[in-house]
């Protein structure tokens, strides 16, 4: 799994004019799925998300009772090496994909975040106010 954790002020989603996720001070995390990834690789994913101490005072998301906006993004798997249309070949598949974010969210909650998601497979709106700014990419 790959992801973009961004340390923002407040961040939202919206889908069709429709807010569908949106949160105050925490971690925008724009999440891919790679098409070998397993549910252990979720939980992985989830346990970077919920402990790395990147927010303020060298605090885990976590332990500065901040937000998590998980918002899924396969392109982050996008291979741009040769030519100037990316593959997308390194992504996982819809269903597969899917079911990991879902479990990197329930892993989320499961220590205690308060989390927000967008909407698999929807074109979304992704605002966000970044504190810092402060961003990172994960791999599990």
């Amino acid at each position: 799994m790959r992801a973009v954790l961004a340390r923002v002020t407040r961040a939202q989603v919206t889908v069709s004019d429709e807010q569908v996720g949106a949160i105050g001070t925490g971690l925008l995390a724009l999440v891919a799925a790679h098409r070998d990834d397993t549910p252990e690789q979720a939980q992985a994913m989830a346990r970077k998300i919920a402990q790395l101490r990147i927010m303020r005072d060298e605090l885990s998301v976590t332990d500065s009772g901040g937000q998590v906006l998980l918002v899924s993004q396969f392109t982050l798997y996008g291979q741009t090496r040769k030519g100037r249309r990316p593959s997308w070949s390194e992504a996982a598949g819809g269903e597969h994909a899917a079911g990991l974010i879902d479990a990197v969210a329930a892993h989320l909650r499961e220590a205690g975040l308060d989390v927000q998601t967008g909407r698999f497979g929807a074109a979304m709106a992704v605002e966000s106010v970044n504190d810092g700014p402060f961003t990172v990419i994960v791999e599990t």
